[in-house]
């Protein structure tokens, strides 16, 4: 059956709507930032540049690194943009858009985020690299899909009675990265951490300007949790999405995370561009290893 035109929105040159994308405009391997100007910031080091388009805060780029093709998009900030790009890069790959069904054979795309991050541990300091094993999602993007089966439920339920958990807010979910890829991407330069994604900057991080806070207290029990010895090391705004809906659709991803703030002794890099560099170098030279 055909997916109606309400639900899979295409522009008039039959690409896909928010992204501008066609199939054949994507690689197999998916870089995704957050920033529209970080797009070239990654794209410099290859050797060639077949395609690019910018589109609202989606900046595409295709081209080839030592010999391997890769699309670097940008994604803008926090999972609900996630939600677009990853079902959109999936229907380029997955659904056929000119009858607008479902292929019979699926497709799986390697997508690693490099994005920066604040440790909440005082022992990952600043300008180091953290690779996300599992997240954890403040926001409510997965309970809008079928999701149970992916989530560590277990893991939680023990965050939720941990932190005292406001019913006011979203269930916080668990997801994993892909196993194959985290393993490529891991070394003795890479933490292995355990990521909360939180739905904003400021209150949701427990920043505090001119506005109070629910729980003050936040920060230091979700530094506190553990489970299975694996305490959550940082906080940014797109793994858990990112984890959730990759697991869902069948594409294994990863993220990577500079850590450029340590909440816990409030220091903030002094270089974040250069960490950022450093990350992008790290991870492109890990992906064509």
């Amino acid at each position: 059956m055909a997916i109606q035109e309400s639900e899979l929105i295409l522009n008039p040159d039959g690409s896909v709507y928010h992204l501008n994308l066609l199939p054949e405009h994507i690689a197999d391997t998916i870089i995704t930032v957050g920033d529209p100007d970080r797009v070239p910031g990654v794209t410099k080091y290859f050797e060639s540049i077949e395609f690019s388009t910018h589109k609202r805060e989606f900046h595409t780029q295709t081209g080839v690194y030592k010999g391997k093709r890769m699309t670097v998009i940008s994604t803008g900030i926090g999972t609900d943009n996630i939600d677009i790009v990853f079902n959109e890069l999936d229907a380029l790959v997955n659904i056929d858009l000119k009858t607008r069904t479902i292929n019979k054979t699926h497709k799986s795309l390697d997508i690693v985020r490099i994005g920066t991050s604040g440790s909440i541990q005082k022992n990952i300091g600043i300008d180091t690299f953290v690779i996300s094993e599992k997240a954890c999602g403040f926001d409510s993007l997965l309970h809008f899909y079928n999701s149970k089966h992916i989530q560590q439920t277990d893991v939680s339920d023990a965050l939720i009675a941990h932190t005292e958990w406001s019913e006011d807010k979203s269930k916080p979910y668990v997801v994993t990265a892909d196993k194959a890829l985290f393993a490529k991407l891991e070394s003795d330069q890479t933490t292995k951490g355990f990521t909360a994604t939180n739905v904003g900057f400021y209150g949701p991080q427990g920043r505090i300007l001119r506005l109070s806070i629910q729980d003050n207290d936040l920060n230091d029990k979700l530094a506190t949790f553990s489970y299975n010895n694996q305490a959550i090391t940082n906080l940014e705004m797109e793994t858990a999405g990112i984890y959730g809906l990759a697991g869902l659709l069948g594409h294994r991803a990863v993220s990577m995370n500079a850590i450029i703030a340590n909440r816990a002794t409030g220091e903030f890099s002094k270089d974040p561009k250069l960490v950022v560099e450093n990350l992008i170098q790290y991870t492109l030279d890990k992906l064509v290893q």
